[in-house]
C-alpha cells in the first residue's frame, strides 16, 4: 500500500505538475539533467548539513528567501544583492519588510560556491533559491516535487518594490488578498503558501502589536488565545527585547506539517496576518483552513501547486540574464557570463 506521500508523488505526476520532462515557457524540470545533473543532490546536502549540525531554522529561511524574491521583481535572485554603488545596486535587503525578516545568505553563497566547483557558471542564483526551497520543505516532512528551472539571474534589485510589495505581518486579509492578486495568486494560494510558517521561528517585534495595546485599542488582539497570549506577554514583555525569537508552530515547530492550520483554528496564529486568515468574519479563506487542518494531503497537494505559481513569477529566461557568479553581487564585465537583455514574459499559471 502507497504511503501518503508517494500517492501524492504520483497523483501530480498524473496531473503534469511532476511529469519528468515537463516544460512550460522556457522553464524545464530537465532543465540542468546535462549540464549540473547533481544540482540538487548538491544543494540538499549542505541544507541538510545546516539543518542537523548548526541551525534548524534554516529551511524556513530559506523558502522566505525565495518568497521575497519573488514578490518584489519576478524569480531572478534580486533578494540577494548587496548594495553596490558602482553597478547602482540598492539592496532590497535593507527594505523594511526584509530588515530583521530575511536570514540564510552565509548558507545560499556556500551553495553557490559548491555548485561553481562542481558546474561553473551553469546554475542561477534564482534557481538555486528554488531548489533549496523545495529540499528544505522535503527534508521537513513535507511534500516534494520536481521544480521548474531555468531562472536567470537579474542585475538590478527594486528596493521601493520589496517596501511596497511585500505583506507585512501586521496587516488584515484585505490587504494580503490584494497583494496576492497582484500577483495572479487566489485566496487558496495565499492560504497554502502561508502554511510555510508551519516552520520557523518569528521575533516579538513581528507579533507584540497583538499582545498589549492591539490597533490602540489599549487592550491585546481579541483573537488570541488567553493561554497562548500570556505565554506570549511572558516572553515579549512591552517595552522588552524585540529580537527574542518563538517558534511560529508552538507544536511541531520543525516539522512541514498541517498544525500551522489547527493552531489557527485554536486561536493560535503567532502573526495577526496568519490569524486573519480563520478569524476574519465571512472570509473565503475559514473553509480553506478547515480544509487543509483536516487534510494534509490536499495542504501539500495545493501547497506544491501554489509554490510553482509563485515560482513562476515573471522570471526572467535564455540570454535574458546571467548566471552570477556570486550571489550577493553582478558579474562584471569580462566575466564571459553576463547575459543581459529584456525579461522573459513566459508563465506556467499567470497570464
Amino acid at each position: 500500500m502507497m504511503s501518503g506521500l508517494s500517492l501524492l508523488y504520483v497523483v501530480l505526476i498524473i496531473g503534469g505538475i511532476l511529469s519528468p520532462s515537463s516544460s512550460y515557457g522556457q522553464l524545464s524540470t530537465t532543465f540542468y539533467d546535462q549540464t549540473c545533473p547533481n544540482v540538487t543532490n548538491i544543494i540538499e546536502d549542505i541544507v541538510a548539513d545546516v539543518l542537523n549540525n548548526s541551525d534548524p531554522r534554516i529551511g524556513a529561511s530559506l523558502i522566505r528567501l525565495h518568497f521575497h524574491d519573488c514578490f518584489v521583481h519576478g524569480c531572478d535572485g534580486s533578494v540577494l544583492l548587496d548594495n553596490d554603488t558602482t553597478n547602482g545596486i540598492v539592496s532590497e535587503k535593507d527594505a523594511g519588510p526584509n530588515q530583521n525578516s530575511i536570514r540564510g545568505f552565509e548558507v545560499v553563497d556556500r551553495i553557490k560556491a559548491a555548485l561553481e566547483q562542481a558546474c561553473p557558471q551553469t546554475v542561477s542564483c534564482a534557481d538555486l533559491l528554488t531548489i533549496a526551497s523545495e529540499r528544505s520543505v522535503y527534508l521537513a516532512g513535507g511534500p516534494r516535487w520536481r521544480n521548474l528551472l531555468g531562472r536567470r539571474d537579474g542585475r538590478i534589485a527594486n528596493q521601493t518594490g520589496a517596501n511596497i510589495l511585500l505583506p507585512s505581518p501586521f496587516v488584515t486579509l484585505d490587504v494580503l488578498k490584494s497583494k496576492f492578486m497582484d500577483k495572479g495568486l487566489d485566496s487558496t494560494d495565499l492560504v497554502a503558501l502561508s502554511g510555510a510558517h508551519t516552520f520557523g521561528r518569528g521575533q516579538c517585534g513581528a507579533f507584540s502589536n497583538r499582545l498589549f495595546n492591539f490597533n490602540d485599542t489599549g487592550s491585546p488582539d481579541p483573537t488570541i488565545e488567553q493561554n497562548y497570549l500570556k505565554l506570549l506577554q511572558d516572553l515579549c514583555p512591552e517595552g522588552g527585547n524585540v529580537s527574542i525569537l518563538t517558534d511560529i508552530d508552538p507544536t511541531t515547530p520543525d516539522q512541514f506539517d498541517k498544525n500551522y492550520y489547527t493552531n489557527l483554528q485554536q486561536l493560535k496564529g503567532l502573526f495577526q496576518s496568519d490569524q486573519e486568515l480563520f478569524s476574519t468574519p465571512g472570509a473565503d479563506t475559514i473553509e480553506i483552513v478547515n480544509n487543509f487542518s483536516g487534510n494534509q494531503t490536499a495542504f501539500f497537494e495545493n501547497f506544491v501547486i501554489s509554490m510553482i505559481k509563485m515560482g513562476n513569477l515573471n522570471p526572467i529566461t535564455g540570454s535574458d540574464g546571467e548566471v552570477r557568479l556570486n550571489c550577493r553581487k553582478v558579474n562584471d564585465v569580462g566575466d564571459g557570463v553576463s547575459l543581459i537583455g529584456s525579461r522573459s514574459k513566459s508563465s506556467v499559471f499567470v497570464s
